[in-house]
Parts: structure tokens; sequence; C-alpha cells
């Protein structure tokens, strides 16, 4: 049910005897529902109301009806509010009833920000079957792992039968590809039945180009020409018909909190979703869904690192929860991987500015960027670690790359245990893209399955993308490059869970579960800490201490090496030092033979002096000090 009596005010809603339909249709004079039987069509007129929108009552339609908007007699649409298209982008809207699943999460009361351990997946390669119902059968395991939330990558159904999901058109339908509607409402059931949290991505800065049909049933007013993104034109939310079109996306995201009890929405490049109104179209959204009888959370995914979008709107901001926050992401990838090209030619990747991003959040706050060719940030001053997203892998950071390689495929796997440590024993919230638990050998490549022409056009831009790499200088080492339009370029991305059973995969997953479980268990290691708990202190090129304490005595230490070995007396600094009466005592080493490695790491001896002998990290907890 949903909460406060909300219903949806546009698109297709069953009710007694029939159904209601409601369109934004400003351009046309006449719209009919046309809605096809199995012998013969039944049109239906509808009613212009004020602004634009059409909307009546077809009686004697049903729940699985199959149906299309006429406008002015001539061509007929699918539904832009579409809950289910059965036959894909092209085809007619089918009628479902929101209210007819049973669901079991009545107790449910959600995740807080502080307690979030985020995965990130892909419905479609999660699985061999890449389905919502798939998905439900490794729900336990990702709850095992000790995860506290899954963040679903866009399901707006999109054209073809293949996609990353960020070039969806059908905002309200989920893909027809990944399952019925209530195959993603039991999904998200089954999530909270073992006390995961939903978080899911939605597009709000752009539309697919295959399938899109708004600007033909709106006239052309749903975008404008006044404002311009990577992806042409921007929806309009600051012009003077914007209202029903900021109505389409504000009722979206209320939309999956309500009809499918999602605990948040994570927004995809609000860098380029662009509005000049008096209120802006990200802080409306955010102050709906807060003000929900459960409050759901709001994510952007912005690269500008602009504190305002977590400022509260009393001091200017637009109220998110959280941001993710790419900085230390480039700072370890380019020490490690040693990354240089696009947007990594700002980045230094050296230890002390890992060591600035670590303390702060992001790099970024007002320097200049090479790749930007300006000032980029403002201050992370005052602003909560748990509100900084932070990864070492996500999708974007590895689909984006020519090959779709993983982290743990460009660096050696001790570096890439190393990094995971830091990662999950650091005061921000972690993001884990799905197989990094386990170093998964799988690609996520970019694929794509449009018609031919389109395919085509895709397949060369793609390419043409990495024009000004170095490395594909040469048009024939471009060509190299996976065609996104090839069927085996999504077939390779397909998690291959088996490789969890094998001896270096499962020690990686062995140090992920323990590392989460001292996470959960420990008050000194969970997120959401105040900034005077922790500090970050250089070791020496290529190694760093990460400090976690929890105020009342209880402390650990993360020694992080990432190069050659280190030699340290933890007394000399305050950043290392234990607390008072206590000292530092072995807790685990990523090197063990237990998660993969090798089983010698280094010592840590009596006078407090820490040596460690090749890359990896080694946790610390303050014991009571030997009289």
């Amino acid at each position: 049910m949903s909460e406060a009596g909300w219903e949806l005010p546009i698109g297709a809603t069953p009710i007694a005897g029939g159904v209601r339909f409601r369109v934004w249709a400003p351009a046309a004079a006449r719209v009919d529902v046309i809605v096809y039987g199995p012998d013969a069509e039944r049109i239906y007129p509808l009613v212009a109301e004020e602004r634009g929108y059409h909307s009546g009552v077809a009686e004697g339609v049903g729940v699985g009806a199959r149906y299309r908007y006429r406008l002015d007699g001539e061509a007929a649409y699918p539904d832009p509010a579409s809950r289910f298209q059965p036959d894909g982008v092209h085809g007619p809207s089918e009628v479902v009833d929101p209210s007819a699943f049973a669901w079991t999460d009545d107790a449910w009361r959600g995740r807080s920000l502080e307690e979030m351990v985020i995965y990130e997946l892909h419905v479609g390669t999660f699985t061999p079957e890449g389905t919502f119902a798939a998905a439900i059968h490794r729900l336990d395991e990702i709850a095992e792992l000790g995860v506290t939330a899954i963040e679903i990558m866009p399901i707006a159904n999109f054209a073809g039968s293949r996609n990353w999901g960020y070039d969806g058109v059908n905002l309200y339908a989920p893909a027809t590809a990944y399952g019925h509607p209530d195959h993603f409402r039991r999904l998200v059931d089954a999530a909270h039945q073992r006390g995961l949290a939903v978080l899911l991505d939605v597009v709000y800065n752009h539309l697919g180009p295959e399938g899109n049909y708004l600007p033909a049933i709106t006239g052309g007013r749903f975008f404008t020409s006044r404002h311009h993104t990577p992806w042409g034109d921007a929806i309009d939310y600051d012009g003077p018909e914007s209202g029903p079109i900021r109505e389409f996306v504000r009722e979206n995201a209320l939309y999956w909190a309500h009809e499918y009890h999602v605990d948040g929405l994570r927004l995809d490049a609000t860098h380029a979703i662009i509005d000049d109104s008096p209120v802006h179209i990200l802080r409306e959204i955010a102050e709906r869904l807060h003000a929900l009888e459960r409050p759901r959370i709001v994510i952007a995914e912005d690269e500008r690192n602009d504190r305002r979008l977590l400022l509260p709107a009393a001091e200017g901001g637009l109220g998110l929860d959280a941001v993710w926050a790419d900085d230390l992401h480039h700072q370890l990838r380019r020490h490690t991987a040693g990354d240089r090209d696009g947007y990594y030619a700002s980045y230094g990747g050296t230890g002390a500015e890992i060591v600035t991003t670590l303390r702060k959040g992001w790099f970024f706050e007002g320097q200049q960027s090479d790749h930007h060719g300006e000032a980029r940030g403002t201050p992370a001053a005052g602003i909560s670690p748990e509100r900084f997203v932070h990864c070492i892998q996500n999708h974007d950071q590895v689909g984006n790359r020519p090959f779709g390689d993983r982290l743990s495929e460009d660096v050696r796997l001790p570096v890439f245990r190393a990094l995971s440590a830091l990662l999950l024993a650091s005061p921000y919230t972690p993001l884990i893209w799905m197989g990094q638990e386990w170093a998964a050998t799988t690609p996520f490549l970019y694929f794509t399955d449009h018609p031919e022409e389109l395919g085509r056009l895709v397949t060369e831009g793609r390419r043409e993308e990495f024009r000004h790499f170095p490395a594909f200088a040469d048009p024939d080492r471009r060509e190299e490059i996976p065609d996104p339009q090839a069927e085996e370029s999504f077939q390779r991305s397909k998690l291959r869970w088996e490789e969890r059973e094998e001896p270096e995969h499962a020690g990686v997953l062995r140090l992920y579960r323990e590392l989460l479980a001292l996470r959960r268990s420990e008050p000194a290691l969970r997120g959401g800490a105040d900034r005077d708990r922790f500090s970050v202190a250089e070791l020496g090129e290529g190694a760093l201490a990460l400090r976690r304490g929890d105020g009342a005595g209880g402390a650990f230490l993360l020694a992080v090496c990432l190069g050659g070995e280190i030699r340290i007396d933890l007394h000399e600094e305050e950043a290392t030092r234990p607390p008072e009466a206590a000292r530092w005592c072995y807790l685990l080493s990523t090197e063990e033979a237990r998660f993969g490695g090798e089983g010698a790491w280094g010592t840590l001896d009596s006078e407090g002096v820490l040596h460690i002998m090749a890359p990896g990290a080694v946790l610390l907890r303050a014991c009571r000090a030997e009289p």
C-alpha cells in the first residue's frame, strides 16, 4: 500500500469498473485511448484539462489491457507513464494494478545512511539469467557478505534486450528484459526480508535515443535548447511550461518509493540536471522523499565536488543526503595502476594527495583541474563522512575503460586486498561493485542492443572516445575495443559465481566478510564517525595509516603499504599512537594465507615498531598496556 494514500496522477490507474487514463499532451486538441483487444480496437476519447492534460475513464477496461494514446486522430504512442511495456519500447502499454502485490515487509524500517555498506549491481549481468527473479537467489550471499544495501543500476525500460540502463525511455516501466513489475517488487520484498535496503539508480538528466516518444507526445516541449547536456538539449525544468515536466519527474521519484518500496534513489549525473527555477528540481525531489512516513535516502552522482548538494535548504543547499565522491578512487588508481589519461591527468596519486583526500572526503576544493581546464570543487569542511560515498571501483570506473577491466586485473592482488581494507575500514560510506568481493575476473564492458544504424553510430562513437589516449592513437588499435552491439560484449560481462570457490578468490571473499563483520560489530569502525574520531597520516611514499576511535578508548589502526616495505615507530606521531594506557595489538593482515596471501606479512615488536615487508595492510587494535 502507498503511504498516506498517494496515487500516481498520470498514466493508467485501475478503478472500480474500468481504468482512469491521464496524459500530458499540450500540443494535441484531442487525445483518444486505443485499447487493443483480440478481435478489435476500442476507442475512448479523453477530456482536455487545464495545462495540456487529457484524462478520462474507460469503463469495462481492466488490468492487463494493452493501449496507446492517439493524438488528433493520427499517430498513436505508448504511455509515457506506462507501468509496463510487455512488447518493448515501441509496443503498446499494459495496464498494471500496483496494489495487487502482497508485500511482506510491513515491519521494515529501512537503513540509516550511517549503517550503509552499498553493493552496486546490474540486473542483466548479476546472474546468468539476468532477471529480477534470478537476482533473488543471490540475496542470501549478499547479506552474508555483510553489506546492508544493494544499489541497482537503472531499470527504466530501454530498447533492445541489453543495456547498462542509462538509455531508458519508459521511466515508470521496469525493463521488460528483466521481468514483470511484480518481479521487481518481489526482489525488493526479498531484500527487505534479509535486512537489505534497496537503492535504485534513476536518470533524470536525459532519455535514451531509441523509443523516446516524449517529444512527440508533448509537441517537443519536454526538452529545451536553452540548456545543453552531453546528450543534447536538456530536459526543460525551468521553462514557462515546465510544471508538468517537473511533475512527471518528481512523481517518478515518489512512484519508486510508494509502489516498489525502494529505500532511496541514486540520481545519475546531477551536474547535468540544469534548473534555474527558484526551487531546484533536486531540492524538490529530496524534500518530497524526506517527507514520507518512512523517509528515503537521496544520493547524487556529481563530478563538481559541490557542497551545495548536501547543505540544507535553509543554508542555500539542495538537501540531498550523500554524493558519490570519486576523487579517492582516482588518486588510488593513479598511484597503484598508473592511469594518467583523461580525468586521471588532474591527479598526482601521491601519498600526500591520497591522505588529503581521505581526511576531507574529496580532493578538489577549488584548485585548478588540468582535465577540466578550470577551478573545481568546494570545501568539504563540516560535512560528515558518511555523506561521501567512496569506492575503489564502480560500474563507471570499470565499464568506461576500453576493455572493461577491473582494478583486480590491473594491480597485484596484495595491493587490491590492501585497498579493499582501506575502503572498508574508513569512516566514509563504502560502495562495492558486484564481484569485487571475490576479485572477479569478468570484465564489465559497454553493451547496447540498438537498431542497426543507431548501433553502428554507437560503436563508432565508443571507439572514437579513446582517440586522444596515446594507447589508442592508432585506428587499428581502436578497432580492438569490444563492439558494444555485439552479444559477446554482454555475455562476457556476466559474473561467474563459480569463481568464488577458487583459492585466490575465496581468500579475497573471506577478507571482505571479516572486514565487514568488524565494521558492523566494532563501534570504532562503523560509518558516520565524527571527524575528530579518525585521522590519517602518511607513512612514506606509498604507505599510510588510518586511525579510528570510538571516543571511549576503543581504537583501531590500519597501516597500508602499497609499494615496498615500511618500518615505522608507531609512537612517533600523534596519528599513529595508541590511546593512553594502551598498546597496539595485531588483529589481522590482508596477507594472511586465509585471505590468499603468502602468510609472512611482517612484525609488530614490543616497542611498537611496525614492519610490513611487502604490499598489504595490517589492522591493529588498541589493547591494555602490559604493566
